[in-house]
């Protein structure tokens, strides 16, 4: 009698390989890291001369650039790390969410968007001046409440970027915090487990400095954050309202609104995909201006 023989199967498919890193204590990690360099960066920050205070930290304050790096890239690696994380949840898809309790965690991203934004109109270098302006005018698009909410959260032509300021250190970290508190009260990470995530980032904070800009008189095209590229270029063909709002809007209410299961989801997720390549070939568009 023969043995059949015996197939070794892959220990693990590429989904099993990406579920199974563990972006979300990343994530975690990046931005403890990141809170932590931001208030020892705000201690020296000034928002009634931002451009100024910045340039201040960057090559006068003890070890400020190091700080001002660290905050930089501690914050961009919590933004890829949280996109990642949030890819395997909805790819793994075991795991099942009241929906108000997955419109919170789905808002985080929206929200930390929004305060890696922040971040650079803060600058107010030449990136973060042209990204507030655009911001702005973004704002006042939105037909009726369009000038109170521009008015509350920037109104960075009247008042420069104090008002940015207080919603970049207070508004959008409390709503980030109301966001992500059920998926924090369930689960949590260890150092030790990210040594390699805290030795990268730390490493480079010594070697690169993070972007600042100055004033240049004669361009013609100024890049906007990386994430901000795509809705840049929109900006060149259509109203503000629809490229600087709808656009975004639509991903975020498509995220909103996933299904648990059944075909809807598959719909979902193929609007989502196609929404993302739609995106992706803006950004390809913009960044070959720069």
């Amino acid at each position: 009698m023969t043995t059949p023989p015996v197939f070794d199967r892959p220990a693990f498919s590429l989904k099993e390989r990406f579920i199974g890193i563990r972006w979300g204590g990343g994530a975690l990690v990046s931005l403890y890291i990141s809170v932590f360099s931001g208030v020892i960066v705000a201690l020296q920050y000034n928002p009634a001369e931002p451009f100024y205070s910045t340039t201040v930290i960057e090559l006068i304050a003890p070890y400020g650039s190091f700080w001002r790096a660290m905050h930089y890239y501690s914050s961009q690696a919590f933004l890829l790390l949280l996109i990642c994380h949030f890819i395997a949840v909805v790819w793994e898809n075991t795991h099942y969410y009241s929906r108000s309790t997955w419109v919170r965690l789905t808002m985080s991203l929206p929200v930390t968007i929004l305060l890696l934004f922040t971040g650079y109109v803060l600058r107010d270098d030449a990136t973060g001046e042209a990204a507030g302006l655009i911001a702005e005018n973004i704002m006042l698009s939105i037909p009726i409440i369009g000038e109170w909410m521009n008015n509350l959260l920037l109104s960075i032509t009247d008042n420069g970027v104090k008002r940015v300021y207080v919603n970049h250190i207070a508004g959008l970290m409390i709503a980030g915090g109301y966001c992500v508190w059920p998926h924090l009260r369930r689960y949590s990470t260890r150092w030790r487990s990210h040594v390699g995530l805290t030795c990268a980032l730390l490493l480079l904070s010594i070697f690169l400095t993070a972007p600042i800009e100055p004033q240049r008189f004669g361009i013609t095209h100024i890049a906007g954050p990386w994430f901000f590229l795509g809705l840049q270029e929109a900006l060149r063909y259509v109203h503000p309202f629809w490229a600087g709002v709808v656009l975004p809007g639509i991903i975020v209410a498509a995220l909103l609104k996933l299904p648990h299961k059944g075909k809807a989801r598959f719909g979902y997720l193929v609007f989502i995909g196609l929404w993302l390549v739609f995106y992706g070939v803006l950004s390809g568009f913009s960044y070959m201006r720069i």
